[in-house]
């Protein structure tokens, strides 16, 4: 479990340092695609870096549980985790963008 660790704990950090450019102005780093729509870039990128802050802190608290010695309840906390940061992704899709696709 060790290696699950040290790879979730990267993609993690990678996750978070997009989450944090994200949120400060770095829209351009979300897909042209999913920001057709969207009318105050500033707010949606606010909300979606929150998102993805999101998830790199249930990947991030998955990989420490592991490391301590913890597989199932890490493997429980990765898939909430992704599950909350996916669902308020899609929200802020949807109040944004008008809809996923």
């Amino acid at each position: 479990m060790l290696l699950y660790s040290i790879v979730t704990f990267l993609v993690s950090a990678l996750i978070f340092v997009f989450g944090i450019m994200v949120s400060r102005g770095r829209t351009d780093l979300i897909h042209e695609y999913h920001q057709k729509n969207v009318g105050d870039r500033a707010a949606y990128g606010k909300s979606f870096g929150r998102a993805l802050l999101v998830m790199a802190a249930g990947l991030l608290l998955s990989s420490v549980t592991s490391l301590i010695g913890y597989p199932k309840p890490a493997v429980a906390i990765l898939i909430v985790g992704l599950i909350i940061g996916i669902a308020m992704l899609v929200a802020v899709q949807i109040k944004h963008n008008g809809g996923i696709f």
